[in-house]
Parts: structure tokens; sequence; C-alpha cells
């Protein structure tokens, strides 16, 4: 795909909440790199009633958007085509306008994810577990399927929980093995364990870390490190971080809605560091 033009051309990230969102940190710190001078990244607060109305009024200068909660499954009937991937998951993150005016939707967390856990060396593993079984436990299981060549066990909460991580197992051709949330301890001796709750969920496992813990995905950025990332850095464990999610996911919406390839995924990590050094 050729380099777009550089004048005048807007993307934004959508959600609500949208206050918290790095993601113009991130696009703006880009754009500089790459000398897109005329290039805007901003954020909207939009629901998902107020979704279709935004993007009907989108003009030719709008390049793409990213997409967050609780977004990501409400735009897909509202694109013309939407990948592979993010049909995997039911989960659009990212929104390509084209220059005949189509929208297209795609998925960046799930090659976001592969490519964060190979830049610390994790090309594959033989078996893994997931912590949690919301929309990125979902996404989880979609990285491992590109990777994992054993069995994934997922440590959730209820039946209810179980019996969807199952079906996502199914769907995505992952083996997938369920346990009760009691026992999330034992989730900590898999060579690559992804932890995808919310903020102070693993706290209570930091005591649990193996003597010699293999590899910790945990994709929170915000605070960082979690008590479960700190203690397995401290017992040497392999950490990779909410924030190398981030970064290679978003250098990758970059890239599609720019055209330059390779994305500066080394300024965009460089921004989100500073200005998460700054909260």
């Amino acid at each position: 795909m050729p380099t777009r033009a550089t004048d005048g051309r807007r993307a934004a990230v959508l959600g609500s909440p949208i206050a918290h969102s790095l993601s113009p940190v991130l696009h703006r710190a880009a754009y500089e790199a790459a000398g897109l001078t005329g290039w805007s990244y901003d954020s909207f607060d939009v629901d998902e009633a107020a979704l279709p109305g935004f993007l009907d009024r989108l003009g030719p200068e709008w390049a793409g958007l990213s997409l967050t909660m609780p977004l990501k499954r409400a735009v897909i009937p509202l694109l013309d085509e939407v990948s592979d991937t993010a049909a995997s998951v039911d989960a659009v993150n990212t929104l390509i306008l084209t220059e005949d005016g189509r929208r297209r939707g795609d998925n960046t967390d799930i090659p976001g994810m592969v490519a964060a856990l190979r830049e610390h060396g994790i090309e594959e593993v033989g078996s893994a577990a997931v912590l949690g079984a919301g929309a990125t436990a979902s996404s989880a299981l979609a990285a491992l399927a590109r990777i994992c060549t054993g069995e994934v066990v997922a440590y959730v909460r209820s039946e209810a929980r179980a019996a969807e991580m199952r079906q996502w197992g199914e769907r995505l051709d992952v083996e997938v093995r369920t346990a009760d949330w009691a026992d999330a301890a034992e989730a900590l001796s898999a060579p690559l364990v992804i932890a995808t709750t919310p903020a102070g969920t693993t706290d209570a496992l930091a005591a649990a870390v193996p003597e010699r813990p293999a590899t910790l995905f945990d994709v929170l950025y915000d605070p960082w490190p979690t008590e479960l990332a700190a203690r397995w850095s401290m017992f040497g464990g392999a950490v990779v971080g909410g924030l190398d999610l981030l970064v290679h996911q978003a250098v990758l919406q970059f890239e599609q809605m720019t055209g330059q390839v390779p994305g500066p995924l080394d300024a965009m990590r460089q921004a989100g560091e500073k200005a998460l050094a700054g909260r």
C-alpha cells in the first residue's frame, strides 16, 4: 500500500470512558517520528448509542479509528468488511476508512500479543495458563492458537465463564481446560501465564509465585508493575507487560492507517513510558 498524503489526515480513539487512554500519546509520537506533520490523533468519548452517528459524520480526511470498550463488538454491524482475525473473536479494535469510502475492521490486539511475546523471545510454548475469562481472555486464546502447541488452562470464577472459554477454545481450535479461580495459584507454574483480569485481581497470587517462574504476560499497564509482576521479576521470571501489548497493537494500527511500514515502535514505546511515569 503506498504512503498516504501527509496533509490533513485525521485519526482518533473512541470509547467510553476514554480519558485514561494512552493511544493519543502513542500515535502522536509516531506521527512526529515519521514526519507526518499534517496528521492529528484525538480521543472522543463515544458510547454504543452514539457510534453510528459519529461514523456517519466522518469526512474524507479521516484515515481510521482505534476502538476500545464498549465499541469493539458494537461496531461490527456498521462495517463493510471485517478481517478474519477480528471475526475470530467478534472484536474490532481498528477501523480503517479506505479511499473508496468503505469501513474495514481489524483486530491488532491478537497479533500485538504475539509480537510482544516474540520480542521477549517467546516463539512457541507447549502449554499455557490464562487468568480470567473476559474479552481480553478470548484475544489471549486467539494469540495462543498461533504459538501454543498443547493445552491451555483457563482459571475462571463461574461455570458460565468456564463454558464461554471452552466455546472460544473450540472456535479458535485451542485445547482449553477450565479450572476454578480458587486454584489459580496452580497457574503460576505454567510455561506461559497470561493475566487478563482487572487491576488488583491477581494481587493475592503474588505470594504463590514459584521459585523459578517462566514467563508472565500481564496485560495491565497502569498501575505498573502489578504486585504479581513485581514478585515474578524478583524471582527472576520473564515479564511481558501491558505497555508491550499496547505499543505493538498500536504500531500495527499506525501501519494500516498511514501505509508506512515499519511503524516507529521505539518512539511509541518511549512516549508511553514517559506518559505513565508522569501519572
